[in-house]
């Protein structure tokens, strides 16, 4: 496999128009599509208006009356970082506004899967509450929501997951991605859809002594992040607001506390920080064991219990570490083999799926995700489930939309998925384990078919090449502050031939060097994260390539100094 490196491209006018910025800047914000000023305005005026979301007043009249009522409200979350969130903005703030009975449940993963199921109705109705409250799930939650329903217990369906061709029988249903939503953004996460019906309430209520729900944007930038939801303006807007309040240290004790034990400084963090330090951390406890614990982290309302939890978080987290990484070797060694057979090779194959019986179900997507950069096609990564099933986890490409992907399979071969749903870029699936060949063949197949005018996969985009007078930690420090990026909104990456000096392998994997331009003054620190994967350690770094790299700044003993973080070691494109 041969990468292409496609740099992106602008205009003189959207240069023109963008003349206001540093002249770096405007050619990357143009890259992105940025056509005015106006786009990078994050002030919180600047985001859609509430009150276009579909369902929202439907949903502030059903809240409103179940406060009159001072019912039980039972919020029930999903199991990753997006679903803790939401669950505790809705519980802090519900709580905060004079709802006395408000609690939360969310299902553990391992015996009760996805969603809001009968069984977990069943479980919830031991709490009798009045209201159920889903977040970031119940689009496709059709039987559990009927069941409710029979109960007598009201729904209110807040999501951001694409529907199905039938909606669940919610008495209110709050979901940028439905049929014919007027919305004017579909890259809501759970969080997002989630505030957006806490600022509709709190205008509703009217009451000014009550806490703004701007005051809980760190856990709203949080999930976004975590999520890995196309970063529009809208989202870049919330992720903003909420980086701005946790610098000025008026975050929740809990994200505070997760941030600092993954050794980030709260007046500098940014929205990467949020996806590699809180976000992993958070994720663990609905990995390994209950998303509860990462929940009572964020309602922790003092430091010290805060700090206790987060500890527990960061144990989960090693532990997830070192499960994680023994099934990544596990996973490449099965590529490898896939390999030794020539035409049905993993390289060969369009959408490539793998299953282990030792496999942790809660950690099978990181593998995915890990393979599919690796192998730059969509993945999927199995593992035992409950009475004969299997449960996937996809991890997708640019091209190919994997939500979408699996309802064509599921409407082509009727019974062969027993459920699925997710984004474009990540989505969960369970199938009967005698069914997987079958399957991994449709998948191969429907693979192929998004792909057939040539894959995006093995392209990798660019923002050209730098200046040696560029290569700079001022630059990098511009950038960091310059976004946030993302998904949808990358972080800035640059391609030029370096010459590679001084290498050494540090933890194992990792390659540390100093790189040179050639006749040109001065040398960089330099390291290629996961460069040796799985035994492929290569005897021979190359003396001369060209590299594809990000500006980094590597903080320590209270020195900061440029790092270039590499991701991609091309010696064939040395032209």
């Amino acid at each position: 496999m041969k990468l292409k490196i496609i740099r992106r491209s602008y205009t003189h006018a959207q240069l023109e128009n963008l003349n206001f910025f540093n002249s770096l800047l405007a050619r990357l914000y143009a890259a992105r599509g940025i056509a005015s000023p106006d786009e990078l305005n994050h002030k919180l005026e600047s985001l859609l208006p509430v009150s276009t979301l579909d369902g929202i007043h439907a949903a502030v009249d059903l809240l409103i009356a179940h406060r009159q009522r001072q019912s039980r409200i039972l919020i029930v979350g999903d199991f990753d970082a997006d679903g803790a969130t939401s669950t505790a903005l809705i519980v802090r703030a519900l709580r905060a506004w004079g709802y006395e009975n408000v609690d939360f449940l969310v299902p553990n993963r391992f015996e009760y899967g996805y969603g809001l199921t009968p069984e977990i109705v069943m479980l919830a109705r031991q709490r009798e509450p009045q209201l159920i409250i889903t977040v970031d799930n119940g689009i496709s939650s059709l039987s559990g929501v009927a069941a409710a329903r029979n109960l007598g217990i009201d729904v209110l369906v807040t999501d951001h997951h694409l529907a199905g061709a039938e909606l669940p029988n919610a008495n209110v249903i709050v979901n940028p991605n439905m049929p014919g939503s007027s919305f004017g953004s579909r890259s809501l996460a759970g969080v997002g859809v989630a505030f957006y019906v806490m600022v509709a309430l709190y205008r509703s209520l009217n009451d000014k002594t009550l806490t703004n729900p701007a005051t809980w944007l760190d856990l709203v930038a949080l999930g976004t992040v975590a999520d890995v939801v196309p970063l529009d303006n809208n989202n870049r807007v919330l992720i903003a607001q909420g980086l701005e309040r946790i610098r000025a240290g008026r975050c929740t004790p809990g994200l505070r506390a997760l941030l600092e034990i993954g050794g980030r400084n709260i007046q500098t963090v940014i929205a990467s920080d949020l996806g590699f330090a809180a976000g992993p951390r958070l994720n663990a406890a609905g990995r390994l064991d209950d998303m509860s614990i990462g929940i009572s982290c964020l309602l922790a309302d003092n430091a010290s219990e805060a700090n206790n939890i987060a500890a527990r978080l960061d144990q989960l987290n090693l532990e997830r570490r070192a499960i994680e990484a023994t099934m990544q070797d596990q996973a490449l060694a099965a590529v490898q083999h896939l390999e030794a057979f020539g035409v049905g090779g993993a390289q060969n194959r369009y959408g490539v799926c793998l299953y282990d019986p030792s496999w942790h179900q809660g950690v099978v997507g990181l593998v995915a995700g890990r393979l599919k950069e690796k192998l730059r096609r969509p993945v999927i990564a199995f593992a035992d489930g409950n009475d004969g099933e299997l449960r996937g986890s996809a991890r997708s490409v640019n091209g190919v939309h994997v939500r979408d992907l699996l309802q064509a399979i599921a409407a082509r071969r009727p019974g062969l998925l027993i459920r699925f749903g997710g984004h474009a870029m990540a989505a969960g699936l369970s199938l009967r384990a005698i069914s997987l060949d079958e399957f991994a063949r449709e998948f191969d197949d429907e693979v192929a078919h998004w792909q057939q005018g040539g894959s995006l996969a093995d392209c990798i985009e660019t923002d050209g090449e730098l200046r040696s007078s560029e290569i700079s930690l001022d630059t990098a420090q511009l950038l960091r502050g310059a976004g946030p990026w993302g998904q949808a909104f990358p972080e800035p990456q640059f391609d030029q031939v370096f010459n590679i000096k001084s290498t050494r392998v540090v933890g194992e994997r990792h390659l540390k060097m100093w790189v040179e331009l050639e006749g040109e003054p001065g040398r960089f620190d330099a390291i290629a994260f996961n460069f040796f994967q799985g035994g492929d350690v290569q005897s021979k770094i190359p003396e001369r390539a060209r590299l594809v790299y990000r500006l980094d700044i590597n903080e320590y003993g209270g020195e900061r100094r440029l790092q270039l973080i590499i991701d991609q070691v091309l010696a064939e494109h040395l032209s």
